[in-house]
């Protein structure tokens, strides 16, 4: 799971009340559907060691809320309220708010570090296209794609 996190908020030292209280609503949120409900898992099924190689077989990827569907172990309500909640989710939409939350975190993090500057291959930021103008000196802009 520790990359899982690294992947998401980066390596900056986060040990404010303030970043923890940011990190805790991404989680609990956007973030936990989002890794439950739409990222698949390749779950090991075996482990076969033969002469010192180890060779390993995989279950076909899955995500967690396909496998609690096909599990004999719950309840066909708890099923429901499930495809419900899945129904109601859009992957996009819960991708964009995590980016946003994210550079909320960095900024928050860059205000505690007002005196001393991020590393720039450290900084997480969401991706947003822009359009980028110049200008050769008269009043026309000339657009750079």
């Amino acid at each position: 799971m520790p990359t899982h996190v690294r992947s998401v908020l980066g390596h900056l030292r986060y040990d404010t009340d303030k970043e923890l209280e940011a990190i805790n609503d991404l989680y609990r949120g956007e973030w936990r559907l989002y890794k439950n409900f739409f990222q698949p898992v390749m779950k090991l099924k075996e482990k076969i060691r033969d002469k010192g190689k180890v060779h390993r077989k995989y279950d076909v990827p899955k995500t967690p809320y396909h496998r609690l569907i096909e599990s004999e172990h719950i309840s066909e309500d708890t099923k429901e309220k499930l495809t419900k909640l899945y129904q109601s989710l859009n992957p996009a939409e819960l991708k964009r708010k995590i980016d946003e939350k994210v550079h909320k975190l960095f900024e928050v993090y860059e205000e505690k570090n007002r005196g001393r500057e991020a590393l720039p291959s450290k900084k997480q930021t969401p991706r947003v296209a822009t359009k980028s103008y110049l200008f050769n000196g008269t009043t026309t802009p000339i657009s750079v794609t």
